[in-house]
């Protein structure tokens, strides 16, 4: 899988990580699909804009579920410095 950008500082939410760990997965299974442009669960209008702003350095939305069901979403700043997992209800 190629990289069409950079994390930055990967951080995640203790929720998030809570699903992840009940899910039995890694971050990182979420973390490459992210960074090369899997944006998971998204409208067709985020994956335009995430489109849009891998072009012209903005923001990146990513959302999936884990295996046990739970959503995750994966934001990278607009400046690429870091990047959070975090569950929806905890932006």
């Amino acid at each position: 899988m190629k990289s069409l950008f950079t994390l930055g500082q990967v951080v995640a939410t203790p929720g998030a990580l809570a699903a992840l760990e009940n899910a039995g997965q890694q971050p990182g299974d979420f973390l490459a699909r992210h960074v090369s442009g899997d944006w998971g669960e998204v409208p067709p209008e985020d994956v335009e804009e995430n489109e849009f702003s891998l072009k012209h350095g903005f923001r990146l939305l990513s959302a999936y579920r884990t295996s046990a069901g739970n959503r995750l979403w994966v934001i990278t700043e607009a400046d690429r410095s870091s990047t959070c997992i975090l569950l929806p209800e905890e932006y």
